[in-house]
């Protein structure tokens, strides 16, 4: 199973999960950040987690950092296992996870993280994803561990 499958397969694990922003854990809850670090740890990547965001924060600069220092590269076009950075609305920003056939994100609305498939219905900012091990992408980062 590649890097990609198993933050897909993570992400999917949690579906049915509450939504409780900075939640950290399936259980308890996720907002989207604690949704991408936990289908991401299941890639195999331990990278520090964002904090002291609000709901509606908007700052794409510091969510692109994060990418960054949890050792995603950018990707064209998403694939299944990318993080998303979306923007569902204005000062909103919002991180979701490709699958094979839509996304899985933490909604707000609906109050628990859901499966949704089809196109994303928001712009899309820019995606990210897990180097499997072995690929070059010259000087975008770590593989993330694990």
């Amino acid at each position: 199973m590649t890097r990609a499958e198993r933050v897909v397969e993570a992400a999917r694990g949690a579906v049915g999960s509450p939504f409780r922003l900075h939640g950290r854990d399936p259980v308890r809850g996720l907002d989207c950040v604690g949704l991408a670090a936990w289908a991401l740890r299941g890639g195999g990547v331990l990278a520090e987690i964002p904090q002291g965001y609000a709901l509606r924060s908007g700052d794409a600069t510091r969510a692109c950092r994060w990418m960054a220092a949890a050792g995603l590269v950018p990707g064209e076009r998403p694939v299944p296992g990318d993080v998303l950075l979306l923007r569902p609305g204005p000062g909103q920003l919002h991180l979701a996870i490709v699958t094979d056939d839509g996304i899985v994100h933490a909604d707000a609305s609906a109050r628990r993280v859901v499966e949704r498939p089809g196109e994303v219905p928001w712009p899309l900012i820019g995606c990210w994803r897990l180097r499997e091990r072995g690929e070059e992408y010259g000087d975008a980062g770590s593989d993330g561990g694990g």
